[in-house]
């Protein structure tokens, strides 16, 4: 292994990783949901389906799809929260002097840009506006459409059960209005906002040493905005 490749790898390590556990995630799932499918098939004596029909089919969509909107919408959230409000002694939370969109000085933004700044980042008018809130943006965008394509896929997986059990299916309106829709939306939803709760306030107790998400050791509960 080259020395450029070491290096790559040590410094996109963090971002790495967690695509390879993404993707190892994704195909175990792919497996498990389709041997539970082919289970449920089975049970009411239909035909099973391959490995391949099942990941390319509604259901196998719906379930990925209502994960990464839940987990965009957490992210979407935290990041244009986190501008005004904030938690007093956590690490994820700014100091509290610094609610808004702090000063332009502050922010390295116009003319208080560096020679290493992004290009946007000293430029002025619409693209300063757009660059200043792209991650909020960005985040928002992905939501907007994982949610879109968990309904769409969602109320296909939902009639085609409807129609096994030879039932009218129903339309897209009728389906994100429904019951089900909600119930899978909403159980995703409250999991990322305690996950987020837990973690900007346990951390202002609580310390991993070494960890960017943690404050240093010995500080003090009260201090806020500090990583260790």
């Amino acid at each position: 292994m080259t020395g450029s490749v070491r290096r790559f790898l040590r410094d996109n390590g963090l971002g790495l990783t967690f695509l390879a556990l993404f993707a190892l995630a994704l195909v175990g799932q792919a497996f498990a949901g389709h041997a539970d499918f082919d289970n449920q098939l089975a049970a009411e004596d239909l035909q099973r389906i391959s490995l391949g029909e099942y990941v390319t089919s509604s259901d196998f969509a719906v379930d990925v799809m209502e994960n990464w909107q839940s987990e965009y919408l957490q992210f979407f959230l935290y990041v244009f929260l986190t501008v005004w409000l904030v938690q007093r002694g956590s690490p994820e939370s700014k100091h509290p002097d610094g609610i808004g969109v702090e000063s332009d000085e502050a922010q390295r933004v116009g003319p208080h840009a560096r020679p290493d700044s992004p290009r946007w980042a000293a430029a002025g008018g619409l693209r300063l506006k757009l660059y200043a809130s792209s991650l909020g943006y960005v985040m928002g965008a992905v939501f907007v459409l994982s949610w879109l394509a968990q309904s769409i896929t969602g109320v296909a997986a939902c009639n085609e059960e409807r129609l096994r059990e030879l039932q009218a299916p129903d339309s897209w309106s009728e389906y994100v209005l429904s019951a089900d829709f909600w119930n899978r939306t909403l159980q995703n939803w409250q999991s990322e906002f305690l996950a987020i709760a837990s973690m900007a306030i346990l951390s202002i107790y609580l310390r991993q040493r070494g960890s960017p998400e943690s404050k240093p050791v010995g500080a003090a509960h009260a201090t806020t905005g500090v990583e260790g």
